[in-house]
């Protein structure tokens, strides 16, 4: 089979790129061709299909939000791929018409391609099949999370009006209005319709696109697989006696919780990663000066250099407080035979299991952070217990075997 893999970023920034190459490349192991289509950039693996990607908004190495300068030209041009863009919509054609793909494999393309690639293939009677990272498809809010209060916020399902009200997009009404216009302009043109299957990591992701009123027959339930080609062959399991953290160190992520539940111990955190929020982190060191911690701030690191850290930790922790879509970071600690402390909503209490892989704790409570911490710190025997149960699940549950073949039962036989 010839497969057309499709996402705004064609370089690792996050989970959704990492499985974008694993699964590329188990895919071509299975003997598919897996063509990618994405937007140029500076940071992009080479391809040998890169003349055929969409222009970048700006330069060509903004990674963020934050990042983009902000002219006209970009604010146009940004306008147009969060909406609707004729322009993706050529080069995408271009692209379908020399590569011929059998199938479309989307895995993102709000914000810096837009829907307008869907009509296009539908036109084409090429089947599309996307994959649910996030609340994008849904709500103009793609985490439902209402930064000024900084809580979980699902009014804008039933009421995409709501997010404007609330600024909920950058805290700004005109870019919540925007992602509402992005949404209406998907619906009057058919997305979902012409869009013939949605493959979700998460139960939980998938009742709530249920809840906003896409058809059940057009969802599956597909887990996120590890693949275990990724680890390092010359790291030693160690049980040391600190807690890692990994992902973005941003409001959302929990870092607040985090770093109270820390403060004032003499347990040691580490935590992996870099804030998309301008400002945040170093109101995070701020808050940390004259207080007593042994809490680290190690930066961004490749996957390579984290596992010398995931291999050495006693657990790890997943504090978020948005509905996160079963993250890699749990399937990453479970290869390392790691325990995972993490809030107990959405898909983090699907795929924690309280006392077998990890122990959850209540949404927001620093304090009850610290208990769960100071309890395996104090016994590792059970945190080391506990990860052993943890790997058992990535050969069944996030086995890479099923996932392929699952995934490609539900591409069979799709028509537009």
């Amino acid at each position: 089979m010839k497969i057309a893999l499709v996402n705004y970023r064609y370089f690792i920034s996050g989970g959704p790129e990492r499985y974008m190459f694993n699964i590329k490349e188990i895919l071509e192991q299975n003997g598919h061709q897996v063509i990618p289509f994405s937007v140029k950039h500076q940071n992009n693996v080479k391809s040998e299909y890169e003349h055929l990607f969409l222009s970048p908004i700006g330069s060509g190495t903004e990674v963020y939000f934050s990042d983009y300068k902000k002219t006209l030209r970009d604010t146009i041009k940004g306008f147009s791929r969060m909406t609707y863009s004729f322009e993706a919509k050529r080069t995408f054609k271009k692209f379908l018409k020399e590569v011929k793909p059998d199938i479309i494999y989307i895995l993102y393309f709000q914000s810096k391609i837009s829907c307008s690639i869907v009509d296009i293939a539908y036109q084409m009677k090429i089947p599309v099949v996307q994959r649910i990272s996030d609340y994008s498809m849904l709500t103009p809010c793609n985490i439902l999370y209402q930064p000024r209060e900084k809580t979980i916020c699902e009014k804008c399902i039933q009421n995409n009006l709501w997010a404007i009200q609330k600024k909920c997009i950058y805290n700004s009404s005109v870019y919540s209005a925007v992602k509402v216009l992005a949404l209406w302009i998907q619906k009057l043109t058919g997305t979902r319709r012409k869009i013939s299957k949605f493959i979700f990591p998460s139960m939980f992701t998938l009742n709530k696109y249920i809840q906003g009123g896409y058809p059940p027959k057009k969802l599956a339930y597909i887990p996120t697989p590890f693949n275990h080609n990724v680890l390092r062959k010359d790291l030693e399991i160690q049980y040391n006696d600190f807690a890692l953290y990994i992902g973005r160190v941003d409001p959302d992520k929990g870092l607040d919780t985090l770093i109270n539940a820390f403060v004032n111990t003499n347990h040691k955190l580490k935590i992996i990663g870099f804030s998309s929020v301008k400002g945040y982190q170093e109101k995070l060191e701020a808050k940390l000066k004259n207080k007593t911690h042994q809490i680290e701030f190690l930066g961004k690191m490749e996957f390579n250099q984290m596992q010398e850290y995931l291999s050495k930790c006693l657990f790890t922790i997943i504090p978020s407080e948005w509905y996160d879509n079963l993250p890699n970071t749990i399937l990453e600690a479970y290869a390392f035979k790691k325990c995972i402390i993490a809030t107990d909503i959405g898909s983090l209490s699907e795929n924690v299991i309280h006392q077998e892989t990890g122990l959850l704790f209540e949404y927001k409570n620093s304090k009850d952070l610290a208990q769960k911490a100071d309890y395996l710190f104090n016994n590792p025997e059970t945190a080391i217990e506990m990860g052993e149960k943890a790997q058992d699940l990535l050969s069944t549950k996030y086995s890479l075997t099923v996932h392929i073949d699952t995934l490609l039962k539900e591409m069979k036989n799709l028509k537009c």
